[in-house]
């Protein structure tokens, strides 16, 4: 079910704040935003905020921007241009999807990526090799953790670090305080898997037309740990834990280690009932070329994951349903695998 978060200016206002401090400390430096994500989300709405509240410049690119058709206008095409001087100090948010498919574009286009200010990316978890061949044509990566309840991102990994080698969500922004639980709501230590909790002056007052509790933290679904430098590294989703046969497994484990092998270029894991094991894992995934091997996939996942971890069963599919925020659609997801069967 769709739900609407109730955010106000003095929310969204904390959020450009907390940005503005982390990247450029007490300068009071204006962020210039290039948008390629819907103004309708919070990926796309807080980089205008961010351009808005701090005087800075806003491009909206459209759609199409990075095919061949139709034609672009020529102030986009201009602000395109490898050569023009206008994309290095701006800031460009993308989804791992969006990256994985910039990739391949022409050198001029990889040009032009690698003068932006900063990349951020976030949304869902970047997998390793998508990393390394970013690391290698040296695009400022800004790995991010956030959601529409904080007003987007409340830690960010810087992009020097990132190209350093460094490929957790960095530290939490000025705005707000992370701490890492146990289920009985205890603190939990250094490298140890907990669920993130989350207090903030962005954060939502809660779910249209319910408000949260005044002063209560956010318990959010997402499992993560800090390490011992106080960098947030995020795991995976509650919601999304396989328990099979008495284990616990995250989905997003598995997709990082199918995507990573260079032989899919999608991939969607999911649980589903199993009379035996509770419940057992499915792998839709999407070939990365027609000289696709299942086989071969199965034997490289051997050596990568536990047996435990290994997929039970397998869909192949030609794309997966994606929404513009880079996200899988259960719901299409669903209807794609029974029509594929």
């Amino acid at each position: 079910q769709i739900r609407f978060a109730i955010h106000t200016w003095s929310t969204l206002a904390a959020a450009v704040e907390g940005c503005q401090r982390h990247f450029f400390g007490h300068q009071r430096r204006a962020i210039h935003s290039c948008c390629w994500l819907p103004l309708y989300h919070v990926s796309g709405l807080m980089q205008f905020m961010r351009s808005l509240l701090t005087e800075g410049q806003f491009v909206l690119l459209p759609k199409h921007c990075f095919s061949a058709s139709p034609p672009l206008e020529p102030a986009v095409a201009a602000f395109l241009d490898p050569q023009s001087e206008h994309p290095r100090p701006y800031f460009l948010s993308l989804v791992p999807t969006q990256l994985q498919r910039l990739l391949p574009q022409s050198e001029a286009r990889l040009q032009w990526l690698a003068r932006f200010r900063t990349i951020l990316v976030g949304g869902a978890p970047a997998w390793p090799s998508l990393l390394q061949t970013a690391r290698h044509l040296q695009l400022r990566l800004a790995l991010t953790y956030g959601m529409t309840e904080t007003a987007a991102q409340v830690a960010t990994l810087d992009p020097d670090h990132f190209l350093q080698g460094a490929a957790h969500n960095g530290q939490v922004l000025p705005h707000a305080q992370i701490t890492i639980e146990d289920e009985q709501h205890q603190p939990m230590a250094l490298y140890q898997t907990g669920q993130v909790v989350i207090q903030s002056q962005s954060l939502c007052q809660g779910y249209y037309p319910q408000p949260f509790a005044a002063g209560e933290p956010f318990v959010t679904d997402d499992l993560g740990y800090f390490n011992g430098q106080g960098n947030l590294q995020i795991v995976g989703r509650l919601s999304r834990k396989i328990i099979s046969g008495g284990e616990n497994i995250f989905p997003e484990e598995i997709e990082t280690a199918l995507l990573d092998t260079g032989m899919v270029k999608d991939a969607a894991v999911y649980g589903q009932p199993d009379p035996d094991w509770g419940q057992s894992t499915t792998a839709a995934i999407v070939p990365l070329d027609n000289a696709f091997s299942l086989t071969q996939l199965k034997a490289v996942l051997k050596t990568q994951l536990s047996s435990v971890k290994q997929p039970k069963h397998w869909v192949v599919l030609p794309t997966l349903p994606r929404t513009p925020q880079g996200k899988i659609d259960p719901a299409q997801l669903k209807i794609a695998v029974q029509s594929n069967n």
